[in-house]
């Protein structure tokens, strides 16, 4: 029977981690220290091995799935030990372009190396994906359709603080991230943002109570207009993927940002690194404390100042005695994608989160059970 290798128990890992354990999935978890492994998931598995790559690459056999929940310098490295031994990867990062470089080696070996499937990149993508081909099967035709997409997410506080934000790991990430450039389209053509409140605005998100958050383009959106099959003779009016945080937000970082303008170099790096601890100290959620996830992903076609035609799709979840709304989301998804690796359903080759409508509105129902809210509206039905 093919072997789940699970790589990585923090925080975020564990819901699905679990999840494939209790299903009865033949599951071998490393990881670097074994007593946090062993006190995640120790009351469910006693096979536990300390993590190195060659001990990984070693114990793996044909038909096996490698999952890293490592940091994502691990990733390729893994995917390449997968390969060598017959068997398939799947993380929840973004495909890197070493990782997209092993994909005719992968489908010449009848493997899947799957990547993209935690939250956001990953649930956010099966929306897109549904939305689009929902579209091309009953939306309006015609050349004078403007087109805009939006995908927002952003993992807040779910009590609101004065600093309109909580940290559930190290905020070295989160600031390392305000220094990186965006590209979006917006009024037909090409933005580019050096840093992320300089394209700040906001945007009302269709809950069932709609709320406004403040939202920013983030990384590099323009690929992703081929990853989710837009047709390139589509007028595209907007389309951005960007993360989503608090009202109030801006201003309450309004001195984070002033630093970060002015930090570069070793020494830039080293400040960062002292801003992460203190952020951690000041800033982290406490034992209990629940956190939220947002994240909403929509369509719009409109001929001159008519709507024609708008869905979108919207999640909220919020951390409860099941744990966090982020490890749940993240890791419940990287689950399915084993899951669904084991029995076939996806080709070999480098990949996303699926695009096939059945896979995806599967995975979608059963992440329902995740969040305390997924739903699909359509805007034009409910007046809004």
């Amino acid at each position: 029977m093919p072997r789940v290798h699970w790589a990585g128990t923090g925080l975020s890992a564990i819901p699905g981690l679990r999840d494939l354990l209790a299903a009865g999935r033949s599951v071998t978890v490393w990881n670097r220290t074994l007593e946090t492994a062993r006190a995640a998931v120790g009351d469910l598995t006693d096979d536990i091995r300390a993590f190195t790559p060659e001990a990984l690459e070693k114990a793996l056999g044909p038909g096996d799935v490698v999952v890293s929940m490592l940091p994502a310098d691990m990733h390729v490295p893994l995917a390449r030990a997968a390969l060598a031994r017959g068997a398939h990867f799947v993380s929840s990062s973004y495909v890197a372009p070493d990782m997209a470089a092993l994909d005719g080696q992968a489908r010449a070996a009848g493997l899947s190396l799957v990547n993209e499937v935690g939250l956001d990149p990953g649930i956010d993508h099966l929306m897109a994906h549904l939305l689009v081909e929902a579209f091309r099967a009953e939306g309006p035709k015609g050349p004078d359709l403007a087109l805009s997409f939006i995908s927002y997410c952003g993992g807040i506080p779910k009590e609101p603080n004065a600093f309109r934000y909580k940290f559930s790991w190290s905020p070295l990430g989160v600031l390392r991230a305000l220094r990186s450039p965006s590209r979006a389209i917006a009024d037909f053509a090409e933005t580019r943002a050096e840093r992320p409140w300089h394209a700040l605005s906001q945007y009302q998100a269709p809950l069932p109570v709609p709320e406004t958050f403040e939202v920013y383009p983030n990384r590099d959106s323009l690929p992703f207009m081929a990853q989710y099959g837009f047709d390139p003779s589509w007028r595209v009016r907007q389309f951005v993927r960007g993360t989503l945080r608090l009202e109030g937000w801006a201003e309450a970082w309004s001195d984070v940002f002033a630093e970060i303008e002015r930090l570069d170099g070793a020494e830039g790096e080293a400040r960062l690194a002292e801003m992460s601890r203190a952020f951690w100290a000041a800033h982290a959620y406490g034992e209990g404390e629940p956190d939220r996830v947002v994240l909403c992903v929509g369509l719009k076609a409109e001929a001159g100042d008519q709507t024609l035609w708008h869905r979108s799709w919207v999640l909220d979840a919020w951390g409860d005695a099941r744990g966090s709304a982020m490890a749940r989301l993240v890791s419940g998804t990287v689950a399915l994608a084993v899951e669904s690796v084991l029995e076939g359903r996806i080709a070999p080759g480098v990949s996303a989160a699926p695009a096939d409508p059945a896979l995806a509105h599967e995975w979608l129902g059963r992440l329902s059970g995740l969040a305390q809210h997924l739903s699909e509206v359509d805007h034009l039905e409910n007046g809004r």
